[in-house]
């Protein structure tokens, strides 16, 4: 079925990875897939990271990266299926790159209840479908 699947996570929004790795994880077992979890530290604009300190992206980094690493732990998966990834960057486009370098035939994200901004801009998800050259999944929240 899948060979690997990646499924970005957005670790500023707590619990919203959950139907996506759980989805991510079923599809994974059927088919002996590895997946791959991948968060993305934004850039900082260049006005905006003269305020930052020195070591702002490096500590971004290492907080997503143990985030992660606590989120694949208890994925149930065994451990050598699962790979995380930390990228700096428009989420978007290091999604679709990452996508890429993982050789992903399959990326299972959520996405974020559709709010104006949304509408006028576009969301990631909606950028990943555009333009990934593999299938995804975007799951919608949950109806309130």
């Amino acid at each position: 079925m899948f060979r690997s699947i990646l499924c970005p996570i957005d670790p500023t929004e707590p619990g919203l990875e959950q139907k996506a790795l759980a989805v991510a994880k079923l599809l994974a077992e059927a088919g002996e897939a590895a997946i791959t979890l991948l968060a993305v530290v934004p850039d900082m604009p260049a006005m905006a990271a003269e305020y930052l300190p020195a070591d702002f992206h490096k500590t971004q980094m290492a907080e997503t990266r143990a985030t992660l690493d606590s989120i694949a732990a208890k994925s149930g998966l065994p451990q050598e299926r699962v790979k995380t990834r930390v990228r700096i960057g428009r989420p978007y486009h290091e999604i679709l790159e990452e996508a890429q370098a993982c050789h992903a035939d399959l990326i299972v994200m959520a996405s974020h209840k559709p709010r104006l901004a949304t509408y006028l801009l576009g969301s990631n998800a909606a950028h990943v479908v555009r333009h990934a050259t593999c299938s995804v999944m975007a799951l919608r929240p949950e109806a309130d």
